[in-house]
């Protein structure tokens, strides 16, 4: 199940990720993993939080950001929670027309091994693909 926060740049969408996966972290029985674009946030999340900095690993393209984590999902078969953030550049996805199709693939992921994908994207809900829009849990 993917649940996206949507919101243009600046309006507050990391800060609530960031609340979010602390408050989650308390009640989450398995692990909780937390992409972004660099290290910056690593000091805000819970220690029990995975961090990874997607930009380490030389994702190049969405299609080699999918595999990145399906990478991650092998590893871990613990994983409950994972959580995008700035999910337009750790995907590769800025300037593509391939959010609808990149989305839909990360939730048929999450639903095939039943762990739930939390995304923030800098996009107004207005511009979202309608096929996305049931899937907005907050819109700043």
């Amino acid at each position: 199940m993917v649940q996206l926060i949507v919101g243009k740049k600046g309006k507050g969408k990391t800060k609530i990720v960031l609340d979010l996966v602390n408050k989650e972290i308390s009640t989450a029985s398995g692990n909780i993993v937390y992409l972004d674009k660099s290290n910056d946030h690593m000091y805000e999340l819970n220690n029990k939080v995975r961090l990874i900095n997607v930009k380490d690993y030389g994702v190049a393209n969405t299609d080699e950001f999918i595999g990145f984590v399906r990478g991650i999902i092998s590893q871990d078969h613990d994983l409950e929670q994972m959580y995008f953030d700035g999910f337009l550049k750790i995907s590769c996805l800025e300037g593509t027309d391939k959010l609808e199709k990149t989305i839909q693939t990360l939730d048929a992921i999450s639903t095939t091994y039943g762990f739930k994908i939390i995304i923030s994207v800098s996009v107004d809900e207005a511009e979202l693909p309608e096929a996305l829009k049931p899937m907005v849990t907050v819109s700043l």
